[in-house]
C-alpha cells in the first residue's frame, strides 16, 4: 500500500495505480473539501479525477467527461454528497470566474479543481494540492500538500 506521507513523491507507475490512489482518498473526501490538481498538460490531472469521482460514484463505468470546454461538470454521489470537477485551464479574467459561481461549490459540494492558479488568491486556504508531473509515457510522480487539516487525514486514510 502506498503512504500518503506529505510533501513526500509518491511514484505512480502506471494508470492502475493513479486509479488505485484516487480510490484510496475518496473515502476521506467530504461537503466543503477542495483538491487543487496541479501539472503540466498530460500529467494525469483528468485521469486522476475521473477515477475519484467513478469511485465516490459508486460507478467504475460512469461517464466522467473533461470539463475541458464545458469548464465544470457536477455530478451527485448515492450519499447526496455535490461534487464539482472544474477545469480552468482556458479561464483568463476574473470575470470568468464569477460567472462560475465556484464560492457555492467551496460551501457545499467537494470541488475538484484542474488548474487551480487561475484562482489567485480565490482558492480557500483549506484546500489539497494533488501536484502530478510526469515521469514517462505511464508513470507518474504526485506530491501531496496541504494544511495541517489536510495533513492530519492524510495520515489515517
Amino acid at each position: 500500500m502506498i503512504a500518503l506521507a506529505p510533501d513526500s513523491p509518491i511514484v505512480l507507475t502506471d494508470l492502475a495505480a493513479t486509479e488505485a490512489l484516487a480510490r484510496r482518498l475518496a473515502p476521506m473526501l467530504r461537503a466543503g473539501d477542495v483538491l487543487a490538481l496541479e501539472g503540466t498538460l498530460g500529467a494525469g490531472k483528468t485521469a486522476f479525477s475521473r477515477a475519484l469521482i467513478r469511485q465516490l460514484l459508486g460507478d467504475q463505468s460512469a461517464d466522467v467527461p473533461s470539463p475541458t470546454f464545458t469548464l465544470v461538470q457536477t455530478y451527485e454521489a448515492p450519499e447526496g454528497l455535490l461534487i464539482w470537477h472544474v477545469d480552468l485551464y482556458r479561464i483568463d479574467n476574473q470575470r470568468d470566474l464569477a460567472e462560475l459561481g465556484l464560492d457555492d461549490a467551496f460551501d457545499e459540494a467537494l470541488t475538484i479543481i484542474e488548474w487551480p492558479d487561475r484562482l489567485g488568491a480565490a482558492l480557500p486556504r483549506d484546500h489539497l494540492t494533488i501536484h502530478l508531473d510526469v515521469i514517462d509515457q505511464d508513470a507518474r510522480r504526485i506530491v501531496l500538500r496541504g494544511t495541517d487539516n489536510w495533513m492530519e487525514r492524510l495520515r489515517h486514510a
